[in-house]
């Protein structure tokens, strides 16, 4: 449809036809202080040559990522992306990820739904998956809800090591309601959850508890442990993973008596794109699914008992009557979840299995070379995936700017988050990191130490 602004007569009719004087007078509800006084400085308009002369200015101020390393994680992972997976994904059915509400004519995108959900049930051990949440921060605050529903309580305990921006999240999902976040310190040798202060502040009034595994840290919490102190209790156990490539390996939340597991799939194919879009992976047990967020897909047949695919157990108040909605998020991620199926199917169990034990040995190759120059080089003692705490003799953050003249992204600071970490990177390891990069790594941060 074309762009037609309206007319100066036509403007003043409409005004005159709802009683007000002028455009400027529809803003009155808007504080005079806060209003724009001045024009927006916008650049005026550039032709084509000199807009892409503009362009290539600014992306000769990048750093070129193919001369230097990164070694940067917390919650978004430099992963390999085969190739075959774009080619997939930009199949001409797939342009449109529009919600499937007939499933006459929508019978690929619901069947590539219902198998990205099979899935991540697989993946997580979990009885029933939903359509994918926006991401884990999202993820972890639509648990939450969930869980006050499921309990009818209003408080909930979060390990400190949850992912910082993940609580900041679910903060703001509950500041203006009635619903108490406590949150649980986490050790200071280990990096886990701090198992004593946990069982201080479990009682029949707490609706949920909410651990993530490998933590922001990159420490494996210890599930099952807190899964079976929760099996006797009332607080719903949920387990979040922002690297759910380490379930390959490691215990399933599933296994570890979780009643709700949600994740990050963004390490599956999707690649972090200057910032997403991610994808929020929640998963239940089936007892469950009648509370569960979100839209779900399922597998029936029709009246010639073909077998067919659904939106099922989602009501019309999901999109259009929000009060009364298990969830406020109704737009399906579907071409992130095809992307994440497409790369789990690719991939296979073993071929998951092979990648998460290859991530796990570059970043035992980093500890151990670390540990070599410095015994207190690796900061907590808790077992790893791929990510280490590493504790340096000055504030991160002048190492990393140092390291950047190097071309190496070296980690995190997290003195942003955890003050009290104030000498502390954040380092990340996958398959995209050689063991010549690490040893580069390790090379330059030993003057940090």
């Amino acid at each position: 449809m074309r762009y037609i602004p309206h007319t100066k007569d036509e403007i003043q009719s409409m005004l005159k036809e709802i009683g007000v004087d002028s455009v400027s007078n529809l803003f009155d509800s808007i504080p005079d202080d806060v209003r724009l006084k001045s024009e927006l400085p916008i650049p005026t308009q550039m032709h084509e040559e000199q807009v892409l002369q503009t362009l290539k200015e600014m992306a000769d101020a990048n750093i070129n990522m193919s001369e230097g390393a990164s070694f940067i994680g917390a919650g978004a992972y430099y992963h390999t992306i085969p190739s075959v997976i774009n080619y997939l994904v930009k199949r001409g059915e797939f342009l449109t990820t529009y919600t499937p509400y007939q499933p006459e004519v929508s019978q690929g995108t619901l069947q590539a739904i219902y198998e990205f959900q099979t899935m991540i049930c697989e993946l997580t051990g979990m009885e029933v998956a939903n359509a994918s949440q926006y991401d884990l921060s999202t993820a972890c605050a639509e648990a939450l809800q969930m869980a006050r529903r499921v309990t009818k309580k209003n408080k909930a305990l979060v390990a400190r090591s949850v992912h910082p921006h993940y609580r900041q999240v679910c903060e703001t999902y509950f500041k203006n309601q009635d619903f108490e976040i406590i949150e649980i310190p986490y050790d200071e040798k280990t990096g886990q959850i701090d198992q004593a202060a946990l069982d201080n502040h479990i009682s029949d009034d707490i609706a949920a508890v909410l651990v993530q595994s490998p933590n922001f840290f990159g420490v494996i919490e210890e599930l099952k442990i807190i899964g079976d102190k929760l099996q006797d209790q009332k607080p719903l156990f949920i387990a979040a993973c922002a690297e759910p490539l380490s379930y390959a390996v490691l215990q399933t939340p599933g296994e570890a008596g979780a009643d709700i597991a949600i994740g990050e799939g963004m390490s599956f194919g999707l690649g972090a794109n200057y910032g997403g879009p991610y994808l929020g992976l929640f998963a239940t047990k089936q007892k469950y699914l009648r509370s569960l967020p979100g839209r779900l897909v399922g597998e029936t047949v029709d009246s010639q008992d073909h077998k067919g695919y659904v939106l099922t157990l989602s009501t019309r108040e999901q999109h259009i009557r929000r009060e009364k909605a298990t969830s406020n998020i109704c737009t399906n991620q579907g071409l992130c979840a095809l992307t994440a199926a497409v790369y789990l199917s690719l991939m296979g169990p073993q071929g998951l299995k092979n990648l998460a034990l290859l991530n796990l040995k570059r970043r035992q190759l980093l500890d151990d070379s670390l540990a070599e120059l410095s015994e207190s080089a690796v900061h907590f003692t808790g077992p790893k995936f791929n990510e280490s705490v590493v504790k340096l003799a000055l504030p991160a953050k002048d190492a990393v700017v140092s390291l950047l003249k190097d071309k190496l992204f070296a980690g995190l600071d997290v003195s942003n988050y955890y003050p009290e970490l104030n000498r502390h990177l954040l380092v990340c390891t996958t398959e995209m990191n050689q063991v010549n990069d690490i040893s580069v790594l390790t090379e330059r941060l030993s003057k940090f130490l």
